[in-house]
């Protein structure tokens, strides 16, 4: 791909490749998007649970990103349409919102093995399932 491809045309231009202006839809680039949340919690967990539960720079920084992936995380998932959340009945919609008022609005109250569980397992596991991510 040029310099130049996509400059202007929007977030998603460079992945929509030649002949295919309007080849995305929104619930590709929600799609796109978790996919890319779930590779920053990749990126938190390579770190190793002893980093992340460190009382130190490091690990409070590694904790803030953890808070702030699984928000925009549950964000995301709030966006999608019933018609496809009703497709992935073996995903727990409710408690991933729940999960993400928790961490908003009483992060204090989230032990750190929640979240550790959740960077490890729970978005993992949401990618295979909606097949945006092979085990």
């Amino acid at each position: 791909m040029n310099e130049d491809a996509g400059v202007g045309k929007g977030r998603w231009a460079e992945s929509r490749g030649p002949g295919k202006p309007h080849a995305d839809t929104k619930v590709d680039r929600w799609l796109e998007d978790l996919r890319q949340h779930g590779a920053d919690a990749a990126f938190i967990v390579s770190k190793g649970r002893h980093s992340y539960e460190q009382d130190s720079l490091e690990g409070r920084l590694l904790r803030n990103a953890a808070e702030r992936v699984l928000i925009n995380v549950a964000t995301v998932a709030a966006r999608l349409p019933e018609s496809f959340t009703a497709g992935h009945p073996g995903v727990d919609w409710r408690g991933l919102q729940r999960m993400r008022n928790l961490v908003a609005h009483h992060y204090d109250k989230v032990a750190s093995g929640v979240m550790w569980s959740a960077l490890t397992d729970r978005i993992p596991d949401l990618l295979v399932t909606l097949g945006l991510e092979d085990r």
